[in-house]
Formats: C-alpha cells, sequence, structure tokens
C-alpha cells in the first residue's frame, strides 16, 4: 500500500514539474493537434504584430520624457502610449494562450499588455508567475514586472523582494541605467511606505454613489459645489454627444450632472449637460467654482492640445464655453483647475516649460480688469521632480489637496494635503491607506465639512469600468472606557448604578460657513437674480462678489473663519438687504440656510441695516460700518426723491428711558454721517425707539442681539 501511494505521489510530482515546463509552439510539442498549432501560431503572430507597434510607441514616449523629466514615467505621464496596441494584441494573445497556456514568453507579453492598459493592470501578476516559473530568463527585466504586479495587488514585501532582486542586473551597466535605478528604489521606497501606511489604516467608509449615478462604463472627474448639492463628472458611457468613439474604442468623453438635496438624500440619476457645454469630442471636468456655477471645461485637439475652457450656469442653461487666456492655456498641457472661495485665485496644472517636474501646479490672480494674470509655479514644497494633478483648493482658502507622485508615495499619484501657514505651504501629508491605494489616486474633491470626499476607482464590485466613490472621514477612534478596579471589586456585592461613558470625541472639520438659500421678491415671491457682495468688515472692502441664480433664485456664499463678514444683496429697483456674520478663527464648520425677500421701494418699507455698529455704550460709529453708510449713501443718490427715517433699536438691559436717548442719539450719528455725504437733511429723519420695538425674544442673547439694530424706512419716494 505503501509503495502505491509512493508511485502514485510520485507521477503527481512529475506532472506538477512537467505542467511548469517552457512549451514552445512547436511541432513536436503537439503532434496529435495540428490545426490548432496553425491557429495558435497565427494568433501569437497578429499579437506580435500589434505588440511591436505598441512597444515602439510606447518605448519612444519613454525615451522623449526620460529624456526631458530625468525618470521613468508613469502611465499618465505618457497618455498610455501603446495602449491601445497592447490592448488589441491581448485578444489574439489569449486566444493562443488557451491553447497552449505554458509558454513563458507568451505569458510574459500577455502580463507586459495588461500591465499598460488602465483596466487590465491588476490583472497582470499571474501571468509574469506564470512566466517566471516556466522560465526564470524569460525577459531581463521579469523581476520588475513582477515587482510592478506584487505591487499593484499590495504585496509589498513580495514587491520589495523582486524590485531588489532587479537591482544587481541594473548595477552591471549602472552608468546606462541610473534613472531605472532611481526608479527602482522609489518604488522601493513606496512599498515600504505602504507597508507602515496599510498597517495603520485611516477610519473612513468608501462607498459607491451606486449605478444610478454610475454607468457599466468609465464614470471619473467628479466636481462638488462646497455644500455637495450638485456634482459634475466626466463619463464615457453610451449616448454621448455626437455618438463617436476614440481609438480605444471607447466613448467620447461628456459632461454628466447629478444633484443631492440633502446629506439623508440619494444622489439623482446622472443627466448629459448637452450643447454647448458637451461636443462631438472629448469634454471632460476641470474644475467647479464653490458656489457651483462656473465650470471649468478640459478639450483636447491635436492643435491646441489639452486647453482648458470655462462657462457660467445662468438660470437653467449654461454660457458657451469659451477658452481661458494664455496666462493659463499655453502650448502644453493644462488639466486641472481650482477656484478660490473668493473667486480671485485660480490654481491649475500644467507641464509647460520651466517647470520642476513633469506636471507642476501653478496659481494665478484675477487683475483689477477681471484679467487672470502671469501664472507662477507654487515651486516646493507642493511641485516635485515627478509629476503633480488633480488640483483642489478648499473654500476655506487655506487648504490645498492635489495628487503627486512625488513626495511620499504608495504607488503611481497619491492624494496629498498641504496647509497654508503665514504665507508658505506645509510639507505635504500623505491621506493614508485606504484613501490611497497602489494604483493612481487622482481627482479628489473634497466637501466645505472636510466629512466628505469624492473621486473614482476602479473596484471589483463597482457597477462599470471605473466609479465615482463618496469618501466619509470619520475622525479619531474613539477610546474605550475603563472601569476602575475598584468599582469591578464593588460589583461583586452590588450593582454600579453609575454609568461610565467615553468622554466625546470631536470630529474635525472646516472652519467654514457655508451660507446659501433662495432669493425672492417679498411681495409675489418670484425668483430673484442678485449681486451678492461679501464684505470685509474690518477692512471696509468687498472680497468678492456673486448672483443668485435668475431662475431659482439660489445662492450659495462661503465664508471663511477669522473675519467680521458683511453681507449685501442687492437688485435694480429693490432695497438692499444686509446681513452680518462675525466668524472667530475658532468656529467650526457650520451651514446656515438663509432666505432673503428683497423689497421694493414702497412707502413703509422698513430694512435692517445689520452692519452698521456702535462703541458699546456709545452713539459713536465703528470703522466697520462705513460699506453699509456707503451703500446706503449710494441708493440715496441713485434715488433723488428718496426719503426715509433712520430709527435706532435697543434690548431691554436698562432702563427705558437710557435706551430711548441712546437708540436716539445712534439714530443721529447716522443721519449726520450721510448729511456729511452730501444728502440733503429735508430728506431724512431720526428718531429712537429703545426697546419698545423688539424683533425677537430678550431672554437670550441671540435674541438681544436681534433687537440692538438700526433701520430705514420709506417715508416717500
Amino acid at each position: 500500500m505503501q509503495k502505491i501511494v509512493f508511485i502514485f505521489l510520485f507521477f503527481v510530482g512529475r506532472l506538477t514539474v512537467l505542467a511548469q515546463t517552457n512549451v514552445e509552439f512547436e511541432k513536436e510539442n503537439f503532434k496529435d493537434k495540428r490545426d490548432g498549432l496553425k491557429e495558435a501560431r497565427s494568433n501569437v503572430k497578429a499579437g506580435d504584430e500589434l505588440y511591436v507597434l505598441g512597444m515602439t510607441e510606447y518605448q519612444q514616449a519613454v525615451d522623449n520624457f526620460v529624456k526631458e523629466n530625468h525618470y521613468i514615467p508613469g502611465i499618465n505621464d505618457i497618455s498610455g502610449r501603446g495602449s491601445a496596441q497592447f490592448a488589441a494584441a491581448v485578444v489574439p494573445y489569449k486566444k493562443a494562450n488557451e491553447f497552449n497556456p505554458n509558454n513563458a514568453d507568451l505569458n510574459y507579453k500577455i502580463g507586459f499588455c495588461l500591465l499598460w492598459m488602465p483596466a487590465g493592470k491588476f490583472e497582470a501578476l499571474p501571468y509574469f508567475e506564470k512566466a517566471y516559473k516556466l522560465n526564470s530568463n524569460v525577459s531581463e527585466d521579469i523581476q520588475y514586472m513582477l515587482g510592478r504586479g506584487y505591487h499593484l495587488d499590495m504585496q509589498w514585501e513580495k514587491a520589495i523582494a523582486a524590485y531588489k532582486a532587479y537591482l544587481p542586473f541594473l548595477s552591471q551597466k549602472a552608468s546606462d541605467n541610473k534613472v531605472k535605478i532611481e526608479d527602482v528604489n522609489k518604488k522601493i521606497g513606496e512599498c515600504m511606505q505602504g507597508l507602515e501606511l496599510s498597517s495603520h489604516p485611516e477610519r473612513v467608509f468608501i462607498d459607491n454613489l451606486g449605478c444610478i449615478v454610475n454607468s457599466k462604463y468609465p464614470d471619473y472627474g467628479p466636481l462638488i459645489s462646497t455644500d455637495e448639492s450638485v456634482m459634475i463628472f466626466t463619463s464615457r458611457r453610451e449616448g454621448t454627444t455626437g455618438g463617436k468613439k476614440a481609438e480605444s474604442g471607447e466613448f467620447n468623453e461628456d459632461l454628466y450632472m447629478s444633484t443631492c438635496k440633502d446629506e439623508s438624500s440619494p444622489w439623482s440619476a446622472a443627466i448629459n449637460l448637452g450643447k454647448p457645454i458637451n461636443t462631438d469630442d472629448h469634454d471632460a471636468t476641470a474644475g467647479l467654482s464653490p458656489d457651483g456655477t462656473t465650470l471649468y471645461i478640459y478639450r483636447f485637439t491635436m492643435k491646441d492640445g489639452g486647453d482648458i475652457w470655462e462657462c457660467h450656469q445662468s438660470g437653467d442653461t449654461w454660457t458657451k464655453p469659451e477658452r481661458m487666456n494664455k496666462n493659463i492655456n499655453s502650448d502644453a498641457h493644462e488639466s486641472t483647475v481650482s477656484l478660490s472661495y473668493d473667486g480671485k485665485t485660480l490654481y491649475f496644472v500644467s507641464d509647460r516649460k520651466g517647470g520642476m517636474g513633469g506636471k507642476d501646479i501653478y496659481v494665478s490672480h484675477l487683475d483689477p480688469k477681471g484679467k487672470w494674470g502671469p501664472a507662477e509655479n507654487l515651486g516646493a514644497p507642493i511641485n516635485t521632480m515627478y509629476s503633480e494633478e488633480g488640483v483642489f483648493i478648499h473654500p476655506d482658502g487655506k487648504t490645498l489637496y492635489f495628487s503627486s507622485q512625488g513626495h511620499k508615495t504608495i504607488g503611481g499619484y497619491d492624494l496629498f494635503k498641504s496647509s497654508l501657514v503665514d504665507g508658505k505651504w506645509s510639507e505635504p501629508v500623505n491621506m493614508g491607506y485606504p484613501v490611497n491605494g497602489p494604483d493612481d489616486d487622482v481627482f479628489f474633491v473634497i466637501s466645505g465639512s472636510e466629512r466628505h470626499g469624492y473621486y473614482a476607482s476602479k473596484k471589483s464590485e463597482g457597477c462599470g469600468e471605473k466609479d465615482i466613490y463618496k469618501i466619509t472621514f470619520l475622525g479619531p477612534e474613539k477610546p474605550f472606557a475603563m472601569n476602575a478596579e475598584d468599582n469591578l471589586l464593588a460589583s461583586v456585592t452590588a450593582p454600579i448604578k453609575a454609568r461610565v461613558v467615553a468622554p466625546p470625541m470631536a470630529i474635525k472639520t472646516a472652519a467654514l460657513t457655508i451660507l446659501k438659500g433662495v432669493v425672492t421678491d417679498a411681495l409675489t415671491g418670484k425668483p430673484l437674480e442678485a449681486t451678492i457682495d461679501l464684505i470685509d468688515n474690518q477692512r471696509n472692502e468687498v472680497i468678492a462678489s456673486f448672483k443668485s441664480n435668475s431662475a431659482s433664485g439660489k445662492y450659495l456664499v462661503t465664508l471663511p473663519a477669522g473675519k467680521n463678514y458683511g453681507i449685501a444683496v442687492k437688485a435694480d429697483n429693490y432695497l438692499f438687504h444686509s446681513e452680518n456674520f462675525d466668524i472667530p478663527n475658532a468656529a467650526a464648520f457650520q451651514e446656515v440656510t438663509k432666505d432673503i425677500q428683497l423689497n421694493n421701494l414702497a412707502v413703509g418699507t422698513k430694512i435692517v441695516l445689520r452692519n452698521i455698529f456702535f462703541d458699546f455704550d456709545k452713539s459713536t460709529l465703528r470703522s466697520e460700518s462705513t460699506n453699509e453708510l456707503e451703500r446706503l449713501t449710494k441708493l440715496l443718490t441713485d434715488v433723488p426723491t428718496l426719503k426715509i427715517e433712520i430709527s435706532g433699536h435697543t434690548d431691554n438691559k436698562g432702563s427705558a428711558e437710557y435706551n430711548q436717548k441712546l437708540s436716539e442719539s445712534r439714530a443721529k450719528a447716522v443721519v449726520d454721517y450721510l448729511v456729511s455725504k452730501g444728502i440733503g437733511a429735508d430728506r431724512l429723519q431720526f428718531k429712537g425707539y429703545g426697546l419698545t420695538q423688539p424683533m425677537a425674544g430678550n431672554e437670550t442673547d441671540e435674541g438681544r442681539q436681534l433687537n440692538r439694530r438700526t433701520e430705514f424706512k420709506v417715508l416717500s419716494k
């Protein structure tokens, strides 16, 4: 019996060895399969012809890139050169592999082709492993290819071993392989970083937005408004404008939009934005203003390369996109942009000459004429000798998110975060695993609260080739509350009635306030297109101007912490409306909904002047009031027949007599200011109402603050 078992195991072992023997496509190896061999050889030949074409194009791109940038590029750097031929070669190669799966050279070539196909790279490893087992000398770079396969599969230690096994071969001709040695050492460092970060994963949820947004085709490049109510993204799905396909066989890129009512609501079905946003050629997302009303589009043509186009939302439609000026677009390739909350600073990505590496992040500022000024390279520590991509400036104006192949990555592009401190960008920090993986992680955007991020990724459970995912950042883990030893002993004889609860863990959010709502006519309720000025009251300076949507009346304004803001809402033939937001640096994220009703110039209409301030217990106007007073002066100048009453109001602190006198003297101070600016005294009246006309209860600080106010009333027009 033991002899039989031994013989059986011998033959099983022998068959295993034979199965790992390299089998060439020769007649003597397939004596009984001549027809199949002929077809397999034909498929290998067809695949080889495409493989050679792909290798030629790929190698030329690599050589040119290395010459210009002095390092081995990633697939995004050379735009997947050769990938179309490699993708086509895989089809006949796999047919030949079905006939003879034990040919080392064929397995290697299939693995190589897959590695340079965005949708196939994660399938390459088994083919490289098989090729190596069949013939460890199948190619001089087989250890490197094994390293790439293990790297993408997050088998960090195996990848490190394979990369290190490749180094001695390169070292034999170190002078010729300096760039390759640098590349391999960088990838070893990436795997060591991956080993470290994956052992301490970030606390996040990563959820697919679902197949109502995503499709079975590639969906990527998400852009969101600050409040996450609007998402615009790129898709190559069926039904593209013009119906054209690229050389790869995929549909041309188009822009799609989805909306979300609030955090608890699902995203709506994606709709094609149509013309004039989309054309018959490629159109992709490049950037979106924080309020969601200015859209930047990436368009590529052989004549102009990759350029950025700009358009604006007007009611229910978008204006015709216009190419941005030459300070932004160049003869090189521009891909993504991000606009600051005040609309005066633009960050963008370009590989123009004079940069630090492949692609760099640049900044441009709006000049007094409303044009984008000369581009400035952000330099170190943001840019590296490698490529940066997917720039996104947070609406707080001081947090920059971007992707980089440099810095401490774990493979390809990783997502990084940097903060502006005293006018300088901090050293970028890797956003960790699983936000970052071993492949390219690019085109990331984050909500105003910094609780949710959005990006595209290819996962096995997705709806299609690449899907859009939502990342929820959970913050630090809540510590366990442990019972003390004496409590444990006490519980033997008596139950413990007091509940031990761990202290709450605050989830860090952005120091930011989102103000949004709808502007309407106070009488008819009709939505209005109004201009919304954002004022820095300390500096008496208009920081930015926005417009409410003419069709819906909706508006959204971003208020970074650390300022006293005045908000002025204006429309033709209406009295202006003002609000005040004093937001300290330590303020937490908040979202405020404020619907605004504008009143026309009807007699009897009252308007609260929220941005007129007095010294404590005095009638001395503070400098922060200047902008509001100038706005009132302009109204009276523009409507020379208008007569108004300025009234002062207080809370119930102090006596009624004292409050009446204080309110009257404050109203008079405003009138005196207007007269000093040339407004006729006969058009102005002042009156103090003290505590007699409260707007809210005086039981709370908030109520008393509302009651302390200055108003004006239309007496005649």
